[in-house]
């Protein structure tokens, strides 16, 4: 092994939930990773909002960016490997953690910290027509939907009078006056009186605060049925409600007390160490329960907790003694009162006003600046010395995973060219299209290969994504997969972990296959410095559509959105942009490249005079190639090529795959096109990418309406071939 060789990795750590405490770990790990550990998140979704803020966001106070931990960016900063799935169980003995959609995962050690729901499932009419408070991001998007709905005189009921209830109804009150409306909002709790925990002084100033804001508060009362519009109280009185939230009680997931772990109220029964009754596995935050000092459910804790359980995590990792944690008796309550105000509670405090509301919010402000600005991935140091003209090789960036790891289309062009044409008569084409075309009993075998450099942690996904791109091009030939050869480079991972990986690698591939009709019969396996996976396919034809015969007139059809290669490019980079949550711009992409094209080749492939999919050398190259090899020219219309959400702000602001300056040199004087990030976005690479289609356009118009209706809705024609030499225009 050279000095410079990646350490084997041999523990399997696992993080469920996104919640405040892991977040923490993830930061502290950054700083100093464990050789030999594979660290793992899990998570239903890319992002987690901080508690603290959300009254300010539902107040108008704060933009969504604002008060959100991206856990994608979080966990590359980390090394760690995101699975955005919503855990179901967790079976202590076996050691395994079951996931929503995806087989079990494995672990050495697990935390556990996935919050817990404020919701009333037990109230009739509930699921269909309430939000829970908790999980707070549903919440935060349902209001952001309500707000822009304007209503004039909107009709609010919330469901808990406790400091998150009157708090949240205060904010709701102050956003719906900004915008002109005169809200209505009805606190009800089942409590013969609000706010019980928290001091009178405290008490007393909220509710003055509650009555000026026109709140009206109903005690000793509880909901029996929700409606649409209407939410039916115990004593048989019925309100009026176009928004009812749910900030009542403390509901831990039903999963955990299914576990065989201790639990006390459905919570994760905790000791000083945060271990669970099995001490593989840890618990933080509002779903553990602190058996030796027991404490409300308050963020503080889990933010208190975070250094104990990373060192304790370790300690497990390396057999070293664990810490334990002792949690305050009190703490600093700031209670937001709607305008930029708020009551501070603890210990008697008795003062409220401006200057809290600056405190609380520079207390915020300082906990999320942990999770913005982290250190960008350096270019590797060159020694000394060295060769002239290694830096240039080297670059300015890291090398790109996936498509943008191609070699430049310049250099491949070059290199191709010195291979002799096929000498068999039943090899029909060499390089040149998506696939070689070899003669066969009944039509046209297309064969092809594809390798990607991974760009992602999660080889279960890697290997969908990497089965789905070397797909493309038998679909872009218009054949119908046959078989499939796995070529598999593992990184160094001891032989449990080896296993484990590969065993999720050919999982997903072999149900990728299956899904387009072929199957995965055998390849190859080594180890390396990281994960490449690729694949050799077949696929059989009757007519293959090759890049040749676009025509004059031609509508060109895009069956995907631009924008894989930057958004992938911006996560390696750990790229912030304000207003935009990078880790949701990375879901969609992923969203985007899972996606199969077999379902838009089966439309496009019978009318299509030529198709290819779009990859490494972008939409501007691979058109490119269908106007050479076609004799023609073609007009784009940029405004009408559709992007991947974030695309074309990340763009603007820069970022871009390694390989696109390379791939716009190469394309120099055979395009024309006004600058811009959509522009910039013409040169993206591409992974699993969309087809590209030239069909008659008297027919693309009803092509289209077939791709809409097969599921893919960013379908669309974006140009026209014309006559002419080989050249691309694009118009604004």
């Amino acid at each position: 092994m050279t000095p410079s060789a990646p350490l084997p990795l041999v523990r399997d750590l696992v993080l469920v939930g996104g919640g405040h405490a892991h977040a923490l770990v993830l930061r502290s790990w950054a700083m100093a990773p464990m050789p030999g550990v594979r660290l793992t998140v899990v998570n239903p979704g890319p992002a987690a909002p901080y508690t603290g803020m959300l009254p300010g966001l539902i107040a108008g106070h704060y933009a969504r960016d604002e008060i959100m931990i991206d856990l994608v960016r979080l966990a590359r900063h980390a090394g760690a490997r995101v699975i955005l799935s919503r855990a179901t169980g967790l079976d202590p003995a076996a050691r395994l953690i079951h996931l929503d959609g995806r087989p079990a995962l494995p672990y050495d050690l697990a935390s556990i910290d996935i919050g817990i729901g404020s919701g009333l499932p037990e109230i009739a009419g509930y699921a269909e027509n309430a939000v829970s408070a908790k999980p707070l991001g549903a919440y935060a998007d349902a209001w952001t939907a309500f707000v822009a709905r304007a209503l004039p005189t909107p009709r609010l009921v919330i469901l808990g009078a406790g400091v998150g209830g009157v708090e949240l109804a205060l904010a709701s009150a102050h956003r719906l006056r900004a915008t002109g409306a005169q809200p209505r909002i009805t606190l009800i709790d089942r409590a013969p009186q609000v706010l019980p925990n928290i001091g009178r002084a405290a008490r007393a100033t909220l509710l003055r605060h509650a009555e000026a804001a026109g709140i009206a508060v109903r005690t000793a009362t509880t909901a029996t049925a929700i409606g649409p519009g209407t939410v039916t109280l115990s004593s048989g009185e019925t309100l009026a409600s176009d928004f009812t939230l749910a900030v009542a009680g403390t509901q831990p997931q039903p999963w955990l007390a299914e576990t065989g772990l201790a639990t006390h109220d459905g919570f994760l029964t905790v000791g000083p160490t945060l271990q669970t009754s099995d001490p593989a596995v840890f618990a933080a935050g509002d779903c553990a329960h602190l058996s030796h000092a027991p404490r409300p459910k308050a963020g503080v804790f889990a933010v208190r907790e975070a250094p104990v359980l990373y060192a304790n995590l370790r300690a497990v990792l390396t057999g070293a003694p664990l810490h334990a944690y002792h949690p305050q008796r009190d703490y600093l309550k700031l209670v937001s009162t709607g305008g930029k105000g708020a009551v501070a509670d603890k210990f008697g405090l008795r003062t409220g006003g401006a200057w809290l509301w600056r405190l609380k919010d520079r207390i915020d402000r300082r906990f999320m600046a942990m999770f913005n600005d982290y250190p960008a991935m350096a270019a590797p140091s060159l020694p000394s010395p060295a060769a002239e003209g290694l830096a240039e090789a080297l670059g300015d960036r890291p090398l790109c995973g996936g498509c943008g790891a191609k070699i430049g289309p310049a250099t491949l062009k070059s290199a191709l060219a010195a291979l002799p044409p096929p000498r068999r008569a039943d090899v029909l084409s060499g390089p040149g299209d998506d696939a070689a075309l070899l003669r066969a009993a009944h039509g046209v075998q297309v064969l092809t290969t594809d390798h990607l450099r991974a760009f992602t942690l999660d080889p279960r996904l890697m290997a969908r994504l990497a089965a789905l791109h070397a797909l493309g091009d038998i679909w872009a030939m218009g054949a119908t997969p046959q078989a499939a050869l796995a070529q598999v480079t593992l990184p160094r991972l001891s032989e449990t972990l080896q296993e484990r990986t590969l065993s999720e690698i050919l999982q997903a591939a072999s149900e990728t296959f299956r899904e387009a009709g072929a199957d995965l019969v055998g390849g190859h396996t080594s180890i390396g410095d990281e994960l490449t996976l690729g694949f050799t396919v077949t696929g059989l034809a009757d007519r293959p559509v090759t890049k040749a015969k676009a025509r004059p007139g031609d509508a060109i059809l895009l069956t995907k959105p631009l924008g894989t290669g930057t958004i992938l490019a911006a996560e390696m980079a750990l790229a912030r942009v304000p207003g935009l949550i990078l880790g949701e711009s990375v879901v969609a992409c992923l969203a985007s490249m899972s996606r199969p094209l077999g379902p838009a080749a089966a439309i496009l492939a019978p009318a299509a005079h030529a198709m290819t999919d779009v990859t490494g050398f972008g939409l501007a190259g691979h058109l490119l190639e269908i106007l050479q090899a076609s004799g023609v020219a073609a007009t784009l219309d940029r405004a009408a090529i559709p992007c991947l959400p974030g695309a074309v702000r990340l763009a603007a602001a820069g970022q871009h795959s390694s390989l696109a300056p390379t791939t716009r040199a190469a394309l120099d004087g055979q395009i024309d096109a006004p600058p811009g990030p959509e522009t910039d976005l013409l040169f993206d690479p591409q992974t699993c990418g969309p087809l590209l289609a030239c069909v008659p356009a008297d027919r693309a118009k009803a092509l289209l309406a077939r791709l809409h209706a097969a599921g893919d809705a960013a379908a669309a024609r974006i140009g026209t071939i014309t006559e002419g030499t080989p050249r691309l225009t694009v118009r604004a």
